[in-house]
């Protein structure tokens, strides 16, 4: 794809791969979420590569080209960050721009809360900072508040997931969810989790054509679906090896786009959160503008590249 370099890095005790383009510093760190690879990125990297920045898109830990460590305890937020340090070290520098969506917002909110040395901006898309309740773990919590079906629960028990996955088939499975615009907890009930049936075709949004399914498809297959999955399951693990940032503020310069039809910002305590101050006050240095893109789902980089390759650009060239 236009060039875009890929290699091979040791960092932390595990084989990473990475994809590049462009010359810097200044660098741009991309961290890409469930279920998605480095791949997510590529609108993103040729724009903003073209505009003279080193755009860096990792696999993360456990997903595509990069090694995964068979243990869930091996996916915590400190292995996961550990990894991204010795990465950036890797680049021969000191700072870099972060950029993460799903699960890589999550893994970047862990990097600008451990190691802000390390991070001179965050544009951060789809998954507010989440403040540790010392009170509850996390999917307990989830539990109460959406139900044993909400995806996140069903994610925990090992296998379990998997299975209903390979019933019905990767490409299929991924389709639904790329496809899937459900504002709302994102459930999946126990009779059929994703809400696949055959006699109904589901059509790929224009944005997401054959050619990126094959892609995504081609690398599940090969290596599964049960490291990525355990980042879910390290969810109550990181909650215990956190509590010493109980109440820390992120202080890192931060800016929050989201589509309104968006899961994770259609939850009314998530969309509280973010709009009724609570946001702010955990990320004192948030911009002021919580960008709400309308119309738009979960995958807004791949949806909306050319608005969110501005976005970035207008974001950190201040800096």
């Amino acid at each position: 794809m236009e060039a875009i370099q890929h290699r091979m890095v040791n960092v932390n005790g595990i084989t990473m791969h990475v994809a590049e383009k462009g010359q810097g510093p200044p660098v741009i760190l991309f961290l890409h979420g469930f279920p998605e690879l480095w791949y997510t990125w590529r609108h993103q990297m040729l724009a903003l590569s073209s505009l003279g920045y080193h755009t860096v898109a990792p696999d993360l830990r456990g997903y595509g080209d990069t090694e995964a460590p068979s243990s869930v305890t091996s996916y915590t937020c400190l292995h996961i960050v550990g990894d991204l340090v010795e990465l950036i070290d890797s680049l021969g520098v000191e700072q870099v721009f972060l950029v993460g969506h799903d699960w890589g917002a999550i893994i970047g909110w862990y990097l600008c809360l451990f190691r802000p040395d390390r991070v001179k901006a965050f544009l951060c898309l789809s998954v507010p900072f989440m403040p540790r309740n010392p009170e509850m773990k996390p999917v307990e919590s989830m539990r109460l508040l959406f139900g044993e079906d909400y995806y996140i629960c069903r994610f925990q028990e090992p296998g379990k997931i998997e299975a209903e996955i390979a019933q019905f088939g990767t490409s299929e499975v991924l389709k639904k969810i790329i496809s899937s615009i459900k504002p709302g907890p994102f459930c999946l009930p126990k009779e059929n989790a994703f809400g696949i049936d055959p006699n109904t075709p589901v059509t790929l949004p224009s944005w997401f054509p054959e050619e990126d399914l094959t892609y995504y498809a081609n690398k599940f297959n090969k290596n599964g679906f049960t490291s990525p999955l355990n980042y879910y399951r390290a969810f109550d693990l990181n909650w215990e090896l956190t509590a010493p940032w109980t109440d820390v503020k992120v202080k890192v310069p931060v800016k929050f786009i989201v589509g309104d039809l968006d899961s994770v910002y259609a939850t009314p305590e998530t969309k509280e959160y973010v709009q009724n101050g609570g946001f702010k006050t955990d990320v004192p240095l948030l911009d002021d503008e919580v960008v709400v893109m309308e119309g738009v789902g979960h995958f807004i980089n791949q949806e909306r590249p050319e608005e969110i390759n501005s976005h970035i650009y207008d974001f950190i060239r201040n800096f």
